[in-house]
């Protein structure tokens, strides 16, 4: 077995083990409300795959879990909904672009990790501050699976608790979210394109939608957690005050994310600073906007 396919081999016993931790747990936690369950489970979950992390030295065993560990969790609100009522309509217009951003982030990820000796800046960067398990545990695992348990709380209320069928809006809605993520898709094919090419090495990419965005690929991904809440208001729109839960996943990218790519590029490329300064952090636009 080459050393990449008992890497994910790995990987996927680790996952299948945490997410049976979480299922045999929750299963005792179904008197309790459904959003709790599926909060102790996905920390549940989490905690495995943090262990395995521990284990290997590496923390990129959670990787993937920002993009599969919501599968289970949308299946389980949307066909055993709080208010037993199944609209396979808005049921189908929510989970395919769920699901297409899930399966293409994963495809991203599975094509770009090199095995267990593979672990990403961020994460080497974090652990070298102090109390770096600490650090290890509540800012690469904990914070992430908390953050996305937020963001797809909008969900909750749109699937299992609203008994709302679906309408013209969802249409639009469950479309903008699918667009967003054909955006995050074509800012990554670019970037790994460009990374595949020897003659780029030491270099970065200002070209195809990075000329115009620092991080169209992250601006893509911020759109998607938009399109999760817009789906939600076009179901109800009493649900409006979910729209904290997409702009504090705007703010850990443009704020956090954002910077420390930005930051890792200023150290190691060259004439990344001109750059910085004629291109958008994410906003795609051939003029450059202040603090965007």
């Amino acid at each position: 077995m080459g050393v990449r396919k008992k890497a994910f081999f790995i990987c996927g016993i680790v996952y299948i083990v945490a997410f049976a931790a979480a299922f045999i747990a929750c299963a005792y936690l179904l008197h309790l409300n459904q959003w709790v369950v599926v909060l102790i489970g996905h920390l549940i979950a989490t905690i495995v795959v943090f262990t395995a992390s521990s284990v290997y030295k590496n923390s990129s065993f959670y990787d993937p879990f920002w993009s599969v560990a919501p599968i289970p969790i949308i299946l389980y609100i949307a066909f055993w909904p709080v208010s037993e009522n199944l609209d396979y309509e808005k049921i189908a217009l929510v989970l395919i672009p769920t699901f297409f951003w899930a399966l293409r982030l994963t495809f991203n990820w599975v094509r770009r990790w090199q095995g267990l000796n593979d672990e990403d800046f961020r994460y080497k960067d974090l652990k070298s501050l102090k109390f770096s398990k600490l650090v290890d545990l509540l800012g690469i695992h904990i914070y992430p699976t908390l953050q996305v348990n937020l963001s797809l709380l909008p969900l909750f209320y749109a699937l299992s608790i609203s008994t709302n069928t679906a309408n013209f809006w969802l249409y639009l809605a469950s479309l903008f979210t699918l667009l967003a993520i054909i955006l995050e898709m074509i800012s990554d094919n670019q970037l790994w394109k460009f990374k595949k090419d020897n003659s780029n090495s030491g270099k970065f990419i200002a070209s195809g939608l990075w000329q115009y965005s620092r991080h169209p690929n992250y601006l893509g991904e911020i759109l998607f957690w938009w399109g999760i809440f817009l789906m939600t208001l076009s179901i109800d729109n009493s649900y409006w005050f979910l729209f904290i839960c997409p702009l504090s996943m705007s703010l850990m990218f443009s704020l956090k994310t954002c910077s420390m790519m930005d930051n890792r590029n200023l150290k190691k490329r060259e004439g990344y600073k001109e750059y910085m300064d004629k291109t958008n952090q994410l906003l795609i636009w051939p003029f450059k906007t202040k603090n965007i």
